[in-house]
Protein backbone atom coordinates (compact mmCIF):
# COMPACT_ATOMS: atom_id res chain seq x y z
CA UNK A 1 0.00 0.00 0.00
CA UNK A 2 1.57 3.34 -1.27
CA UNK A 3 2.61 5.74 2.08
CA UNK A 4 0.82 9.34 2.68
CA UNK A 5 3.38 11.81 1.45
CA UNK A 6 1.32 14.58 1.97
CA UNK A 7 -1.19 15.35 4.66
CA UNK A 8 -3.49 18.41 4.79
CA UNK A 9 -5.64 18.25 8.14
CA UNK A 10 -8.11 20.76 9.22
CA UNK A 11 -6.16 23.31 7.63
CA UNK A 12 -6.92 26.76 7.28
CA UNK A 13 -4.55 29.91 6.12
CA UNK A 14 -4.91 33.70 6.46
CA UNK A 15 -2.84 36.12 5.00
CA UNK A 16 -1.90 38.92 7.35
CA UNK A 17 -3.31 40.98 5.26
CA UNK A 18 -6.43 39.60 5.05
CA UNK A 19 -9.85 39.89 6.81
CA UNK A 20 -11.05 36.26 6.01
CA UNK A 21 -8.46 32.70 5.10
CA UNK A 22 -7.91 32.13 1.82
CA UNK A 23 -7.61 28.29 2.66
CA UNK A 24 -10.64 26.62 5.15
CA UNK A 25 -10.61 23.59 6.55
CA UNK A 26 -8.15 21.86 3.67
CA UNK A 27 -8.43 18.23 4.41
CA UNK A 28 -6.37 16.39 1.52
CA UNK A 29 -4.12 13.47 1.37
CA UNK A 30 -1.59 12.89 -1.37
CA UNK A 31 0.43 9.46 -1.90
CA UNK A 32 3.75 8.81 -3.07
CA UNK A 33 4.18 8.43 -6.41
CA UNK A 34 0.75 9.63 -7.51
CA UNK A 35 0.01 12.75 -10.05
CA UNK A 36 -2.32 14.44 -8.94
CA UNK A 37 -3.90 18.45 -11.18
CA UNK A 38 -5.50 20.96 -8.76
CA UNK A 39 -7.72 23.17 -10.98
CA UNK A 40 -10.15 26.31 -9.61
CA UNK A 41 -10.75 29.33 -10.59
CA UNK A 42 -8.69 32.78 -9.64
CA UNK A 43 -8.46 33.25 -6.56
CA UNK A 44 -10.02 30.58 -5.06
CA UNK A 45 -7.00 29.39 -3.21
CA UNK A 46 -5.56 26.56 -5.29
CA UNK A 47 -1.58 28.87 -5.38
CA UNK A 48 -2.13 29.64 -1.81
CA UNK A 49 -2.46 25.89 -1.81
CA UNK A 50 0.65 25.18 -3.48
CA UNK A 51 2.44 27.98 -1.81
CA UNK A 52 2.22 25.62 1.30
CA UNK A 53 3.35 22.77 -0.04
CA UNK A 54 6.79 24.54 -0.70
CA UNK A 55 6.93 26.57 2.44
CA UNK A 56 6.36 30.24 1.29
CA UNK A 57 3.65 29.71 3.21
CA UNK A 58 3.92 31.12 5.96
CA UNK A 59 7.58 30.95 5.86
CA UNK A 60 7.85 33.70 3.30
CA UNK A 61 3.95 35.00 2.85
CA UNK A 62 3.22 35.80 6.96
CA UNK A 63 -0.24 34.73 8.31
CA UNK A 64 -1.93 32.73 10.61
CA UNK A 65 -2.61 28.56 10.13
CA UNK A 66 -4.38 26.69 11.89
CA UNK A 67 -4.95 22.64 11.23
CA UNK A 68 -1.81 20.72 10.23
CA UNK A 69 0.44 19.91 7.28
CA UNK A 70 2.76 17.06 6.91
CA UNK A 71 5.27 16.63 4.34
CA UNK A 72 6.81 13.01 4.18
CA UNK A 73 5.66 12.86 7.99
CA UNK A 74 7.14 15.90 9.03
CA UNK A 75 6.17 19.13 10.03
CA UNK A 76 7.50 21.88 7.44
CA UNK A 77 10.39 23.81 9.18
CA UNK A 78 11.30 26.42 6.76
CA UNK A 79 11.70 26.95 3.32
CA UNK A 80 15.43 25.64 2.87
CA UNK A 81 14.23 22.03 4.02
CA UNK A 82 11.03 22.28 1.98
CA UNK A 83 12.87 22.50 -1.02
CA UNK A 84 14.70 19.51 -0.04
CA UNK A 85 11.23 17.50 -0.23
CA UNK A 86 9.21 19.74 -2.97
CA UNK A 87 10.67 21.18 -5.91
CA UNK A 88 8.55 24.21 -7.71
CA UNK A 89 8.55 24.83 -11.72
CA UNK A 90 7.39 28.21 -11.65
CA UNK A 91 4.99 29.05 -14.51
CA UNK A 92 7.87 32.02 -15.04
CA UNK A 93 10.95 29.95 -15.78
CA UNK A 94 12.82 33.37 -16.29
CA UNK A 95 12.34 33.88 -12.19
CA UNK A 96 13.56 30.66 -11.54
CA UNK A 97 17.20 31.45 -13.69
CA UNK A 98 20.18 32.02 -11.39
CA UNK A 99 23.39 30.27 -13.97
CA UNK A 100 24.63 32.72 -17.34
CA UNK A 101 24.16 28.79 -18.52
CA UNK A 102 21.69 25.62 -18.66
CA UNK A 103 24.70 23.52 -16.46
CA UNK A 104 25.52 26.28 -14.36
CA UNK A 105 21.63 26.57 -13.51
CA UNK A 106 21.14 22.83 -13.22
CA UNK A 107 24.34 22.71 -10.95
CA UNK A 108 23.24 25.74 -8.77
CA UNK A 109 21.42 23.39 -5.90
CA UNK A 110 24.67 20.96 -5.88
CA UNK A 111 27.01 23.74 -5.64
CA UNK A 112 24.91 24.63 -2.60
CA UNK A 113 25.37 21.70 -1.02
CA UNK A 114 29.53 21.97 -1.78
CA UNK A 115 28.83 18.61 -4.24
CA UNK A 116 32.27 17.42 -4.92
CA UNK A 117 32.80 18.72 -8.86
CA UNK A 118 33.53 15.72 -10.46
CA UNK A 119 29.93 13.85 -8.97
CA UNK A 120 28.28 17.34 -10.14
CA UNK A 121 29.14 17.07 -13.52
CA UNK A 122 28.17 13.59 -13.51
CA UNK A 123 24.44 14.23 -11.80
CA UNK A 124 23.64 17.63 -14.07
CA UNK A 125 24.77 14.91 -17.67
CA UNK A 126 22.33 12.78 -16.34
CA UNK A 127 19.64 14.73 -15.42
CA UNK A 128 19.84 16.92 -18.57
CA UNK A 129 19.15 13.66 -20.58
CA UNK A 130 16.27 13.02 -18.92
CA UNK A 131 14.79 16.84 -19.72
CA UNK A 132 16.32 16.19 -22.96
CA UNK A 133 19.07 19.27 -22.72
CA UNK A 134 21.95 17.36 -22.66
CA UNK A 135 22.76 18.91 -25.88
CA UNK A 136 22.68 22.51 -24.95
CA UNK A 137 24.58 22.44 -21.36
CA UNK A 138 26.65 25.49 -22.72
CA UNK A 139 24.01 27.30 -23.94
CA UNK A 140 22.92 30.72 -22.37
CA UNK A 141 19.49 30.55 -20.42
CA UNK A 142 18.34 34.08 -21.56
CA UNK A 143 18.72 32.39 -25.29
CA UNK A 144 16.86 29.55 -24.77
CA UNK A 145 13.14 28.78 -26.34
CA UNK A 146 10.20 28.94 -23.53
CA UNK A 147 9.88 25.01 -23.69
CA UNK A 148 13.69 24.97 -23.40
CA UNK A 149 13.50 27.16 -20.12
CA UNK A 150 11.06 24.83 -18.54
CA UNK A 151 13.01 21.79 -18.91
CA UNK A 152 16.17 24.04 -17.58
CA UNK A 153 14.32 24.81 -14.49
CA UNK A 154 12.52 21.02 -14.53
CA UNK A 155 15.94 19.84 -14.26
CA UNK A 156 16.98 22.63 -11.25
CA UNK A 157 14.60 21.13 -9.22
CA UNK A 158 15.01 17.25 -9.97
CA UNK A 159 19.01 17.54 -9.57
CA UNK A 160 18.09 17.73 -5.72
CA UNK A 161 16.21 14.39 -5.55
CA UNK A 162 13.14 15.73 -4.25
CA UNK A 163 9.90 14.09 -3.08
CA UNK A 164 7.44 16.05 -4.97
CA UNK A 165 7.76 17.87 -8.08
CA UNK A 166 5.18 21.16 -7.78
CA UNK A 167 3.95 22.67 -11.55
CA UNK A 168 3.06 25.97 -10.71
CA UNK A 169 0.71 26.33 -14.44
CA UNK A 170 3.21 25.08 -16.49
CA UNK A 171 1.31 25.62 -19.31
CA UNK A 172 0.83 29.35 -18.96
CA UNK A 173 3.42 31.05 -21.56
CA UNK A 174 3.87 28.30 -24.05
CA UNK A 175 2.83 27.47 -27.30
CA UNK A 176 0.21 24.87 -27.83
CA UNK A 177 2.98 21.99 -29.35
CA UNK A 178 5.57 23.07 -26.45
CA UNK A 179 2.54 23.04 -23.98
CA UNK A 180 1.62 19.53 -24.69
CA UNK A 181 5.39 18.45 -25.33
CA UNK A 182 5.50 19.66 -21.45
CA UNK A 183 2.80 17.57 -20.73
CA UNK A 184 4.29 14.69 -22.19
CA UNK A 185 7.89 15.51 -20.37
CA UNK A 186 6.27 15.81 -16.79
CA UNK A 187 4.62 11.79 -17.65
CA UNK A 188 7.60 10.72 -19.06
CA UNK A 189 9.51 11.62 -16.11
CA UNK A 190 6.35 10.41 -13.41
CA UNK A 191 6.70 6.80 -15.41
CA UNK A 192 10.53 6.72 -14.38
CA UNK A 193 11.35 8.24 -11.45
CA UNK A 194 7.95 7.22 -9.92
CA UNK A 195 8.20 10.91 -8.02
CA UNK A 196 4.68 12.53 -6.73
CA UNK A 197 3.75 15.10 -9.21
CA UNK A 198 1.42 17.82 -8.43
CA UNK A 199 -0.02 19.94 -11.15
CA UNK A 200 -1.82 23.63 -10.60
CA UNK A 201 -3.18 24.16 -14.42
CA UNK A 202 -6.28 26.08 -15.68
CA UNK A 203 -5.85 24.17 -19.01
CA UNK A 204 -7.77 20.80 -18.39
CA UNK A 205 -8.08 19.52 -21.47
CA UNK A 206 -4.38 20.33 -22.36
CA UNK A 207 -3.35 18.64 -19.05
CA UNK A 208 -5.33 15.54 -19.58
CA UNK A 209 -2.91 15.04 -22.91
CA UNK A 210 -1.69 12.69 -20.82
CA UNK A 211 -3.02 10.77 -17.72
CA UNK A 212 -3.64 12.14 -14.00
CA UNK A 213 -4.54 9.79 -10.62
CA UNK A 214 -6.92 12.88 -9.60
CA UNK A 215 -8.53 16.10 -9.82
CA UNK A 216 -8.94 18.27 -7.02
CA UNK A 217 -11.12 21.30 -7.29
CA UNK A 218 -10.35 24.15 -5.38
CA UNK A 219 -13.28 27.10 -5.27
CA UNK A 220 -13.50 29.40 -2.47
CA UNK A 221 -10.61 28.79 -0.25
CA UNK A 222 -11.91 24.99 0.07
CA UNK A 223 -12.07 21.75 -1.47
CA UNK A 224 -14.99 21.30 -3.58
CA UNK A 225 -14.51 17.74 -4.99
CA UNK A 226 -11.59 15.27 -5.43
CA UNK A 227 -12.69 12.35 -8.33
CA UNK A 228 -10.94 10.84 -10.91
CA UNK A 229 -10.46 12.59 -13.86
CA UNK A 230 -13.35 10.17 -15.63
CA UNK A 231 -16.02 10.60 -12.66
CA UNK A 232 -15.23 14.68 -12.86
CA UNK A 233 -16.10 15.09 -16.28
CA UNK A 234 -19.30 12.98 -16.06
CA UNK A 235 -20.13 15.07 -12.89
CA UNK A 236 -21.70 19.01 -12.91
CA UNK A 237 -18.66 20.61 -10.80
CA UNK A 238 -16.37 22.02 -13.21
CA UNK A 239 -19.51 24.23 -14.86
CA UNK A 240 -20.40 25.16 -11.30
CA UNK A 241 -16.91 26.28 -10.35
CA UNK A 242 -16.60 27.80 -13.89
CA UNK A 243 -13.92 25.90 -14.75
CA UNK A 244 -13.56 24.95 -18.67
CA UNK A 245 -14.52 21.62 -19.72
CA UNK A 246 -12.91 20.10 -22.50
CA UNK A 247 -14.17 20.50 -25.60
CA UNK A 248 -15.04 17.42 -26.97
CA UNK A 249 -17.08 17.23 -23.73
CA UNK A 250 -18.86 20.04 -23.87
CA UNK A 251 -19.85 19.44 -27.73
CA UNK A 252 -21.11 16.24 -26.49
CA UNK A 253 -23.08 17.19 -23.33
CA UNK A 254 -24.17 20.01 -26.25
CA UNK A 255 -25.89 17.45 -28.01
CA UNK A 256 -27.64 15.83 -25.32
CA UNK A 257 -25.54 12.98 -24.85
CA UNK A 258 -25.58 11.61 -20.83
CA UNK A 259 -21.63 11.49 -20.32
CA UNK A 260 -20.66 8.65 -17.60
CA UNK A 261 -17.77 7.54 -16.40
CA UNK A 262 -17.95 4.24 -17.43
CA UNK A 263 -17.68 5.89 -20.77
CA UNK A 264 -14.18 7.05 -19.66
CA UNK A 265 -14.55 11.07 -20.90
CA UNK A 266 -11.13 11.74 -19.50
CA UNK A 267 -9.13 11.62 -22.86
CA UNK A 268 -10.53 11.66 -26.12
CA UNK A 269 -9.37 8.19 -27.45
CA UNK A 270 -10.70 6.27 -24.47
CA UNK A 271 -14.14 7.88 -24.98
CA UNK A 272 -16.70 5.59 -25.64
CA UNK A 273 -19.58 7.81 -27.72
CA UNK A 274 -21.09 4.88 -29.61
CA UNK A 275 -24.28 6.05 -27.98
CA UNK A 276 -23.97 9.59 -28.54
CA UNK A 277 -23.01 9.23 -32.53
CA UNK A 278 -26.85 9.70 -33.64
CA UNK A 279 -27.45 12.75 -30.94
CA UNK A 280 -24.23 14.68 -32.38
CA UNK A 281 -25.23 13.89 -36.00
CA UNK A 282 -28.98 15.49 -35.07
CA UNK A 283 -27.28 18.24 -33.61
CA UNK A 284 -25.11 19.16 -36.12
CA UNK A 285 -27.63 18.98 -39.01
CA UNK A 286 -30.12 21.17 -36.80
CA UNK A 287 -27.17 23.86 -35.29
CA UNK A 288 -26.48 27.16 -37.31
CA UNK A 289 -23.72 28.19 -39.23
CA UNK A 290 -22.41 31.67 -37.85
CA UNK A 291 -22.92 34.63 -40.79
CA UNK A 292 -20.35 36.22 -42.23
CA UNK A 293 -19.00 39.11 -41.27
CA UNK A 294 -19.27 42.35 -44.27
CA UNK A 295 -15.99 43.74 -45.15
CA UNK A 296 -15.10 47.82 -44.26
CA UNK A 297 -12.14 49.93 -44.78
CA UNK A 298 -8.40 48.74 -44.01
CA UNK A 299 -7.34 50.78 -40.56
CA UNK A 300 -3.78 49.03 -40.35
CA UNK A 301 -1.56 47.72 -43.23
CA UNK A 302 2.13 46.25 -43.16
CA UNK A 303 3.78 46.11 -46.23
CA UNK A 304 7.03 43.57 -46.30
CA UNK A 305 8.16 44.48 -42.49
CA UNK A 306 12.30 43.62 -41.76
CA UNK A 307 13.71 43.22 -38.58
CA UNK A 308 16.23 41.62 -36.48
CA UNK A 309 17.92 42.35 -33.33
CA UNK A 310 21.31 41.85 -34.66
CA UNK A 311 22.34 42.02 -38.26
CA UNK A 312 21.79 39.58 -40.68
CA UNK A 313 19.58 37.54 -38.41
CA UNK A 314 15.95 38.73 -38.83
CA UNK A 315 13.56 38.41 -36.14
CA UNK A 316 10.69 39.41 -39.43
CA UNK A 317 11.69 38.48 -42.43
CA UNK A 318 9.28 40.29 -45.33
CA UNK A 319 5.69 40.33 -43.58
CA UNK A 320 2.47 41.70 -45.05
CA UNK A 321 -1.44 42.04 -44.23
CA UNK A 322 -3.93 44.48 -43.65
CA UNK A 323 -6.57 44.61 -40.94
CA UNK A 324 -10.23 46.14 -41.42
CA UNK A 325 -11.62 48.32 -39.36
CA UNK A 326 -13.88 46.54 -36.66
CA UNK A 327 -12.07 43.09 -37.04
CA UNK A 328 -11.03 40.72 -34.37
CA UNK A 329 -8.30 38.93 -35.62
CA UNK A 330 -5.48 36.30 -33.90
CA UNK A 331 -1.96 36.18 -34.64
CA UNK A 332 -0.23 32.67 -33.58
CA UNK A 333 2.70 30.48 -33.81
CA UNK A 334 5.41 28.96 -31.85
CA UNK A 335 7.25 30.93 -29.12
CA UNK A 336 10.18 33.02 -30.46
CA UNK A 337 8.67 33.19 -34.06
CA UNK A 338 8.21 36.94 -33.69
CA UNK A 339 4.60 37.53 -32.89
CA UNK A 340 5.92 39.97 -29.82
CA UNK A 341 8.12 41.56 -32.22
CA UNK A 342 5.58 42.33 -34.81
CA UNK A 343 3.34 43.76 -32.17
CA UNK A 344 6.30 46.28 -30.75
CA UNK A 345 6.93 47.32 -35.03
CA UNK A 346 3.26 48.41 -34.72
CA UNK A 347 3.82 49.90 -31.49
CA UNK A 348 6.92 51.85 -31.95
CA UNK A 349 8.35 50.11 -29.57
CA UNK A 350 11.23 49.47 -32.41
CA UNK A 351 11.79 50.93 -35.49
CA UNK A 352 11.56 48.51 -38.66
CA UNK A 353 14.55 47.52 -40.86
CA UNK A 354 12.35 48.08 -43.99
CA UNK A 355 9.13 47.92 -45.12
CA UNK A 356 6.29 50.81 -43.87
CA UNK A 357 3.58 50.44 -41.38
CA UNK A 358 0.06 52.67 -42.71
CA UNK A 359 -2.99 53.38 -40.31
CA UNK A 360 -5.63 54.44 -42.81
CA UNK A 361 -3.83 54.79 -45.37
CA UNK A 362 -0.95 57.16 -43.60
CA UNK A 363 2.36 55.77 -43.55
CA UNK A 364 3.16 55.89 -39.45
CA UNK A 365 6.65 55.06 -40.08
CA UNK A 366 7.73 58.96 -38.18
CA UNK A 367 5.32 58.67 -35.72
CA UNK A 368 6.45 58.86 -32.02
CA UNK A 369 4.76 56.06 -29.39
CA UNK A 370 2.88 58.56 -27.95
CA UNK A 371 1.51 59.40 -31.09
CA UNK A 372 0.54 55.92 -31.63
CA UNK A 373 -0.84 54.99 -28.25
CA UNK A 374 -3.46 57.39 -29.30
CA UNK A 375 -5.28 55.66 -31.77
CA UNK A 376 -3.38 51.88 -30.56
CA UNK A 377 -3.47 50.56 -27.23
CA UNK A 378 -0.82 47.31 -26.32
CA UNK A 379 -1.47 44.95 -23.35
CA UNK A 380 2.00 43.21 -23.00
CA UNK A 381 2.32 39.66 -22.01
CA UNK A 382 3.81 40.24 -18.77
CA UNK A 383 2.08 42.68 -16.56
CA UNK A 384 5.01 43.90 -14.82
CA UNK A 385 6.57 45.63 -17.56
CA UNK A 386 3.51 47.66 -17.68
CA UNK A 387 2.95 48.49 -14.19
CA UNK A 388 3.99 51.15 -12.49
CA UNK A 389 1.72 52.68 -9.58
CA UNK A 390 1.31 50.85 -6.43
CA UNK A 391 -2.33 50.97 -6.06
CA UNK A 392 -4.70 49.20 -8.76
CA UNK A 393 -7.05 52.37 -9.01
CA UNK A 394 -4.16 54.96 -10.00
CA UNK A 395 -2.64 52.27 -12.12
CA UNK A 396 -5.76 51.92 -14.42
CA UNK A 397 -6.49 56.08 -13.97
CA UNK A 398 -2.76 57.16 -14.69
CA UNK A 399 -3.30 56.92 -18.99
CA UNK A 400 -6.76 59.19 -18.62
CA UNK A 401 -4.69 61.58 -15.88
CA UNK A 402 -1.77 62.18 -18.31
CA UNK A 403 -4.44 63.13 -20.49
CA UNK A 404 -5.95 65.77 -18.82
CA UNK A 405 -9.35 63.72 -18.63
CA UNK A 406 -11.94 65.57 -15.42
CA UNK A 407 -11.64 64.15 -12.14
CA UNK A 408 -14.59 63.11 -11.93
CA UNK A 409 -15.18 61.58 -15.83
CA UNK A 410 -11.91 59.53 -14.67
CA UNK A 411 -13.55 57.73 -11.39
CA UNK A 412 -16.98 56.49 -13.69
CA UNK A 413 -14.31 55.38 -16.20
CA UNK A 414 -12.00 53.92 -14.06
CA UNK A 415 -14.87 51.87 -12.11
CA UNK A 416 -16.78 50.76 -14.52
CA UNK A 417 -13.52 48.96 -16.09
CA UNK A 418 -12.38 47.38 -12.89
CA UNK A 419 -16.24 45.97 -13.06
CA UNK A 420 -15.84 44.89 -16.48
CA UNK A 421 -12.36 42.89 -15.61
CA UNK A 422 -13.57 41.24 -12.53
CA UNK A 423 -11.25 43.51 -10.41
CA UNK A 424 -13.79 45.99 -8.91
CA UNK A 425 -13.63 44.46 -5.30
CA UNK A 426 -9.99 45.20 -5.26
CA UNK A 427 -10.17 48.68 -6.15
CA UNK A 428 -8.36 49.91 -3.10
CA UNK A 429 -5.82 47.03 -2.84
CA UNK A 430 -2.22 47.70 -3.76
CA UNK A 431 -1.22 45.70 -6.91
CA UNK A 432 1.84 43.69 -4.83
CA UNK A 433 -0.99 41.82 -3.28
CA UNK A 434 -2.47 40.43 -6.14
CA UNK A 435 -1.89 36.93 -7.99
CA UNK A 436 -0.28 36.87 -11.83
CA UNK A 437 -3.45 36.58 -13.70
CA UNK A 438 -4.85 39.37 -11.73
CA UNK A 439 -1.65 41.79 -12.49
CA UNK A 440 -2.75 41.36 -16.11
CA UNK A 441 -6.14 41.97 -15.46
CA UNK A 442 -5.14 45.52 -14.43
CA UNK A 443 -2.98 45.91 -17.12
CA UNK A 444 -5.99 45.02 -19.80
CA UNK A 445 -7.97 47.23 -17.64
CA UNK A 446 -5.49 50.31 -17.85
CA UNK A 447 -5.29 49.89 -21.95
CA UNK A 448 -9.35 49.40 -21.96
CA UNK A 449 -9.97 52.21 -20.32
CA UNK A 450 -8.43 54.34 -22.56
CA UNK A 451 -11.07 53.46 -25.24
CA UNK A 452 -8.40 53.13 -28.43
CA UNK A 453 -9.81 52.65 -32.05
CA UNK A 454 -7.14 49.11 -32.33
CA UNK A 455 -5.94 47.24 -29.43
CA UNK A 456 -3.24 44.57 -29.55
CA UNK A 457 -3.32 42.05 -26.46
CA UNK A 458 -0.13 39.70 -26.29
CA UNK A 459 -1.28 36.38 -24.44
CA UNK A 460 -4.82 38.50 -23.11
CA UNK A 461 -5.95 35.30 -21.11
CA UNK A 462 -2.84 33.39 -19.98
CA UNK A 463 -3.23 32.50 -16.28
CA UNK A 464 -7.01 33.55 -16.31
CA UNK A 465 -9.69 30.77 -15.03
CA UNK A 466 -12.59 29.89 -17.80
CA UNK A 467 -14.90 32.55 -16.00
CA UNK A 468 -12.86 35.98 -16.30
CA UNK A 469 -11.27 34.13 -19.65
CA UNK A 470 -15.18 34.72 -20.04
CA UNK A 471 -15.83 37.92 -19.16
CA UNK A 472 -12.55 39.82 -20.58
CA UNK A 473 -13.24 38.00 -24.30
CA UNK A 474 -16.94 38.91 -24.12
CA UNK A 475 -15.93 42.60 -23.27
CA UNK A 476 -13.60 42.44 -25.81
CA UNK A 477 -16.38 41.17 -28.12
CA UNK A 478 -19.02 44.48 -27.29
CA UNK A 479 -15.77 46.70 -27.62
CA UNK A 480 -15.47 44.89 -31.37
CA UNK A 481 -19.06 45.49 -32.11
CA UNK A 482 -18.76 48.89 -31.75
CA UNK A 483 -15.82 48.70 -34.28
CA UNK A 484 -12.86 48.65 -32.12
CA UNK A 485 -10.37 46.73 -33.93
CA UNK A 486 -8.57 43.70 -31.66
CA UNK A 487 -5.50 41.59 -32.71
CA UNK A 488 -4.71 39.34 -30.45
CA UNK A 489 -1.59 37.67 -29.81
CA UNK A 490 -2.29 34.05 -28.45
CA UNK A 491 -1.28 30.56 -27.85
CA UNK A 492 -4.83 29.43 -26.77
CA UNK A 493 -6.50 27.73 -29.64
CA UNK A 494 -9.74 27.82 -27.97
CA UNK A 495 -9.67 31.64 -27.70
CA UNK A 496 -8.55 31.33 -31.54
CA UNK A 497 -11.55 29.49 -32.45
CA UNK A 498 -14.04 30.96 -30.25
CA UNK A 499 -13.45 34.93 -31.05
CA UNK A 500 -11.35 35.67 -33.87
CA UNK A 501 -12.94 34.95 -37.58
CA UNK A 502 -9.20 35.25 -38.77
CA UNK A 503 -5.76 34.06 -37.71
CA UNK A 504 -2.60 34.90 -39.28
CA UNK A 505 0.05 32.69 -38.63
CA UNK A 506 3.90 33.13 -38.15
CA UNK A 507 6.63 30.89 -38.14
CA UNK A 508 10.43 31.62 -38.63
CA UNK A 509 9.36 35.40 -38.89
CA UNK A 510 7.72 34.45 -41.83
CA UNK A 511 3.81 35.16 -42.37
CA UNK A 512 2.65 30.96 -43.22
CA UNK A 513 -0.94 31.42 -43.41
CA UNK A 514 -3.74 34.19 -43.24
CA UNK A 515 -7.20 32.24 -43.20
CA UNK A 516 -9.90 31.65 -40.91
CA UNK A 517 -9.12 30.26 -37.44
CA UNK A 518 -10.78 27.18 -38.19
CA UNK A 519 -9.23 26.15 -41.75
CA UNK A 520 -5.53 26.73 -40.29
CA UNK A 521 -6.66 24.17 -37.49
CA UNK A 522 -7.45 21.92 -40.36
CA UNK A 523 -4.04 21.99 -41.98
CA UNK A 524 -1.49 19.77 -40.72
CA UNK A 525 1.26 21.35 -42.87
CA UNK A 526 0.59 24.75 -40.81
CA UNK A 527 0.00 23.05 -37.39
CA UNK A 528 3.11 21.19 -37.66
CA UNK A 529 5.25 24.14 -38.86
CA UNK A 530 3.73 26.78 -36.22
CA UNK A 531 4.00 24.52 -33.16
CA UNK A 532 -0.04 24.76 -33.03
CA UNK A 533 -2.50 21.96 -31.73
CA UNK A 534 -5.33 20.54 -33.66
CA UNK A 535 -8.50 21.21 -31.67
CA UNK A 536 -10.28 17.98 -30.33
CA UNK A 537 -13.44 19.25 -31.89
CA UNK A 538 -12.33 17.82 -35.54
CA UNK A 539 -11.23 14.27 -34.12
CA UNK A 540 -14.91 14.25 -32.49
CA UNK A 541 -16.78 14.74 -35.66
CA UNK A 542 -14.62 12.31 -37.49
CA UNK A 543 -15.64 9.42 -34.81
CA UNK A 544 -19.17 10.29 -34.92
CA UNK A 545 -19.46 10.40 -39.04
CA UNK A 546 -20.19 14.00 -39.91
CA UNK A 547 -18.74 14.36 -43.36
CA UNK A 548 -18.14 18.15 -42.95
CA UNK A 549 -16.05 18.48 -39.46
CA UNK A 550 -15.18 22.16 -40.10
CA UNK A 551 -18.38 22.87 -40.46
CA UNK A 552 -18.93 21.27 -37.16
CA UNK A 553 -16.24 23.28 -35.06
CA UNK A 554 -18.06 26.32 -36.67
CA UNK A 555 -21.43 25.23 -35.50
CA UNK A 556 -20.76 24.15 -31.96
CA UNK A 557 -18.38 27.81 -31.54
CA UNK A 558 -21.00 29.84 -32.39
CA UNK A 559 -23.67 28.02 -30.33
CA UNK A 560 -20.98 28.10 -27.37
CA UNK A 561 -20.87 31.68 -27.66
CA UNK A 562 -24.10 31.76 -27.77
CA UNK A 563 -24.90 29.58 -24.71
CA UNK A 564 -21.96 31.51 -22.49
CA UNK A 565 -23.35 35.31 -23.81
CA UNK A 566 -26.72 34.11 -22.27
CA UNK A 567 -25.01 32.88 -19.13
CA UNK A 568 -23.19 36.37 -18.89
Amino acid sequence: MKKPLVQFENYSFQYRSQTAPTLQDINLTVYEGEKVLIVGPSGSGKSTLGHCLNGLVPFSYKGNVTGSLKIAGEQPKDIFSQSKKVGTVLQDPDGQFIGLTVAEDIAFALENDCTPQRQMVVKVEEVSKLVGMEHHLDAATHHLSGGQKQRVSLAGVMVDEVDILLFDEPLANLDPATGKYAIELIDKIHQDTNKTIIIIEHRLEDVLHRPVDRIVVVDDGRIFSDMTPDELLASPVLEQCSIREPLYVKAAKYAGCRVTAEMRPAHLDTFQMDTCKNQLLKWYEKAESPGTKLKTEVILELKDIRFGYKPNQPTIDGISFSIEKGEMVSIVGKNGAGKSTLSKLICGFEKPDAGKIYYRRRDISGDSIKERAERIGMVMQNPNHMISKTMIFDEVALGLISRGVPEAEIKERVLKTLKICGLYPYRNWPISALSFGQKKRVTIASILVLEPEVIILDEPTAGQDFRHYTEIMEFLMELNRKGVTIIMITHDMHLMLEYTPRAIVIAGGRKIADDTAVNVLADTHIITEANLKETSLFELAHRAGIDEPKQFVERFIAYDREVRQKWQ
